[in-house]
């Protein structure tokens, strides 16, 4: 090829190449962890075992329909004329059987339609699962980028401070103890710079496996940001929530009405059973050792099967008495997890109030630094401060700085958290957050 017309190729594929990756929003690595994240994938074929092991106890109410066939043939070695020496057999029947009155098959249906109920509430929990998971993953990777970014510009900062100080001694303005102190506090800012860098590698790392993609680049928030309210902003509403909606309790009550099922299905073992069964069959013989007539046969027979039970060495007695104690176990079940879960939703929101008190300090806190800040540059310019209080004014703006971010962060994760703990956690609550990162 000429080389001429390859060296567009050759530009075009480099500019590609070195072209930065898309960032990605929550949502996109939400869809993304779906198709990919082991744990959902399990979740999601428990969920399909368990709807087809539900419509397997249908069969006890349906009919059933059997074919026997067999073929036989018979040969002989004699000395006597009279007996034929060959001769054979076929016959074929058509077998069915339907249930008229049989009450424990009823249940045992009836306690399978419950795990329709059960497979769902359990797909539910893997997915609230996923979505914080992937949540924490993604805000994780962005307050480690925005630990990294203040300890680069804190470099940046002592650095200026450490020249400034050297100037200043170079010139008599100040001691060797202002360079000393500098060139420390950089020093340490290095170890925090590569500390940093490590934690960010590690949490990017995390968030690619989990979403199956490699090199994420979640999207920032969209600062300044206002935080979305909590609502409502009653407790005892999300706890009512949870204690009717949650996926745990959900499941219990499940087990609870297929325990109370149970207990019917132990009465019944002493009610009689009633079954329509029903036959049709030919045999086919061309023959037998005494005679060569052959002969068909044509059979067919409808009837009625009863059973009843008398006396079963008190089986169904001690049965009824075993699933009563197990039914009142998934009744105390279900009270316990009620409880458990109101006391996780109640700790999920008073930790987002808490969360966004805290966020409100820390905004003030931001600014109170700065303007201490200016104020010690300005005064160590005058000599009324110390280069050792830039340094730690600078440190700790820095410092709250990072809080801050952190601090939003796990607002935005507590929220979801919340919704989880109350089981109301959807895949559309992420456009909420969605909302708030940078376009």
């Amino acid at each position: 090829m000429n080389t001429y017309k390859l060296l567009p190729l050759l530009v075009a594929l480099s500019a590609a190449l070195a072209a930065p990756v898309r960032a990605q929003s929550l949502v996109d690595l939400y869809d993304a962890a779906r198709s990919f994240d082991a744990s959902y994938q399990s979740a999601k074929s428990q969920y399909n075992a368990t709807l087809a092991k539900a419509e397997q106890a249908r069969a006890s109410i349906l009919p059933t329909v059997g074919l026997a066939m067999s073929s036989s043939f018979v040969g002989l070695d004699s000395s006597s004329t009279a007996i034929k020496p060959n001769y054979n057999t076929q016959s074929a029947t058509l077998s069915a059987s339907q249930p008229l009155y049989r009450p424990a098959n009823r249940i045992t249906y009836a306690q399978s339609l419950k795990q329709f109920e059960l497979a769902q509430a359990q797909l539910d929990v893997a997915d609230q699962d996923l979505i914080v998971r992937v949540s924490q993953a993604y805000f994780d990777v962005m307050a480690s980028q925005d630990s990294l970014t203040f300890v680069k510009a804190q470099k940046t900062a002592v650095a200026e401070q450490l020249e400034f100080a050297k100037r200043n001694f170079e010139v008599g303005t100040s001691t060797i103890t202002d360079t000393r102190e500098a060139q420390a506090r950089f020093d340490l800012v290095i170890a925090q710079e590569i500390a940093a860098e490590n934690d960010l590698l590690v949490k990017k790392m995390a968030l690619d496996q989990l979403v199956g993609k490699s090199n994420t680049q979640p999207k920032p928030l969209s600062l300044p940001l206002a935080l979305p309210k909590l609502l409502p902003a009653d407790v005892n509403t999300w706890v009512g929530q949870a204690e009717a909606a949650h996926p745990a309790v959900r499941q219990t009550k499940v087990a609870l009405d297929v325990a109370t099922l149970e207990t019917q299905k132990a009465q019944a073992g002493n009610r009689p059973t009633l079954d329509l069964t029903g036959s049709y069959g030919v045999a086919q013989n061309n023959g037998s050792a005494t005679s060569s007539a052959e002969s068909r046969t044509n059979s067919a027979s409808i009837g009625l099967s009863f059973n009843l039970p008398l006396f079963a060495g008190y089986a169904i007695q001690n049965r009824i008495k075993e699933t009563l104690a197990l039914e009142d176990k998934a009744r105390t079940d279900l009270d316990a997890t009620q409880r458990t879960v109101a006391q996780a939703t109640r700790t999920a929101f008073f930790g987002v109030l808490s969360g966004q008190g805290q966020v409100k300090a820390l905004e003030a806190a931001e600014a109170s630094s700065q303007s201490a800040l200016d104020a010690n540059k300005l005064g160590y310019q005058v000599g009324v401060r110390i280069n050792i209080d830039v340094l730690n004014s600078q440190s700790q703006l820095f410092d709250t700085k990072a809080k801050l971010a952190k601090a939003r962060y796990d607002v935005l994760v507590g929220s979801l958290k919340l919704r989880q703990a109350s089981g109301t956690l959807k895949a559309d609550d992420l456009q909420s957050i969605n909302s708030l990162l940078a376009k």
